[in-house]
């Protein structure tokens, strides 16, 4: 069963009527503090192939205990993506004990909550996608742009992580299938949505070789996107016009794209949902084939009408994005924990990536990588240029799920 908001029970589907695969008896993962890392978490016990169990989910929240209404969301997805998962959440939704199936992929159609950005699931796939029976394509209905301070965008996850899963084997073989793309055929800002993406991904057997991202680079370009919708669209070049004016200080080339909707019309390309918004979304490029990017945009929820000028914008984007170049690394902070996930999967071999300081999330994702695949990382402080080098030796994990010819 899930618990919804309201503390109504509805019954949850689940795949147990078929098959379910032969999988050896291991240890059940368990925690008990509550919704920590949850998507994560539930992405380990399927590639570690490993029963999980999550206690006290908000417990201690008397008005509303237990999953909220995206995570339920999230593991009908999961559902969908794989055969023979067991769910079983308990009455008033602060236990969950959760058996993986195998992954399946597919076309998948899912339809995202209104409080949560279709990146907020996607980030939290995008690990599992190349390890599927077939190629992923999956379709997303929900908010696509203006929860950046939150939850990765569309935008910001095509640019960062999509060339990030390229360099460790995942679509760069053409024979495989086309590199993992992300389009959005129609944009949807917050808070009414009305937004749909497209993400395909090709499978893979197995990670190809150990990933040796240590060279940092010059910065040689950078590359952005200003999106508005139901705004006018000289607000999204003002946007542009002022980040490109502090980012000539460091270079000149630089170019921004605006991307403007300002209708509901439906084709093709063009349209956007009912709510304006306004974000901008940027990457820089190394010499070493380097991207790091960031992102920002004007939330609804805490920034009142007028507050924040269109011009204020592009220089806190500009700003951001100048900050994640000085901590240094070959990848920006939001791209860390799937970078190490995947280095854990690679082969039996030793992996090395250098990256700027360590963020919070990131190191409690290697203590859960330590916990679920027994992968040590060894964490060296290089004080020429302030970065951090990190290096494991990968399970050498292979896509058991893929047909073989």
């Amino acid at each position: 069963f899930i618990i919804d908001n309201q503390l109504s029970i509805t019954p949850f589907k689940t795949n147990e009527s078929k098959n379910k695969p032969n999988l050896m008896a291991t240890k059940t993962i368990k925690f008990e503090d509550g919704a920590v890392q949850f998507r994560q978490r539930l992405v380990v016990a399927i590639l570690s192939h490993r029963p999980l169990l999550i206690r006290n989910i908000r417990s201690d929240d008397l008005d509303s205990p237990g999953l909220r209404e995206q995570e339920a969301s999230f593991l009908r997805l999961l559902d969908r993506m794989t055969n023979g998962s067991s769910i079983e959440i308990n009455a008033t939704g602060t236990q969950l004990r959760f058996k993986p199936g195998v992954l399946i992929g597919g076309e998948i159609e899912h339809s995202c909550p209104e409080d949560k950005s279709v990146g907020w699931f996607l980030e939290g796939i995008l690990p599992l996608a190349p390890f599927g029976k077939e190629p992923l394509e999956l379709r997303l209905d929900g908010i696509t742009d203006s929860l950046c301070h939150t939850d990765p965008s569309p935008d910001y996850l095509s640019t960062s992580v999509l060339p990030l899963l390229v360099r460790f084997g995942i679509g760069a073989d053409a024979e495989e299938g086309r590199p993992p793309a992300i389009k959005v055929v129609k944009r949807g800002a917050a808070p009414g949505g009305g937004g749909e993406v497209i993400f395909t991904c090709p499978i893979v057997k197995e990670i190809p070789q150990p990933v040796e991202l240590i060279d940092i680079g010059k910065i040689k370009r950078v590359r952005g996107t200003v999106v508005s919708c139901r705004i006018p669209p000289s607000s999204a070049a003002r946007v542009a016009h002022s980040a490109k004016g502090l980012l000539h200080r460091l270079l000149p080339d630089v170019w921004i794209h605006t991307d403007t909707h300002s209708s509901g019309r439906k084709g093709k390309s063009g349209g956007c949902g009912p709510s304006p918004g306004l974000s901008v979304c940027l990457a820089a490029e190394t010499t070493s084939g380097n991207i790091m990017a960031t992102e920002t945009c004007i939330d609804t929820k805490t920034d009142a009408r007028g507050a924040v000028l269109p011009e204020d914008l592009g220089v806190r984007a500009a700003a951001m994005l100048l900050n994640e170049i000085k901590r240094g690394g070959c990848i920006d902070t939001g791209a860390q924990s799937i970078a190490l996930l995947l280095m854990c999967l690679g082969p039996e071999d030793v992996s090395r990536i250098r990256v700027g300081t360590l963020s919070q999330y990131t190191i409690v994702s290697l203590r859960l990588f330590k916990r679920a695949f027994d992968v040590e990382f060894k964490v060296k402080a290089d004080p020429e240029n302030r970065t951090v080098l990190l290096s494991c030796l990968g399970t050498g994990y292979r896509n058991m799920a893929r047909a073989t010819t």
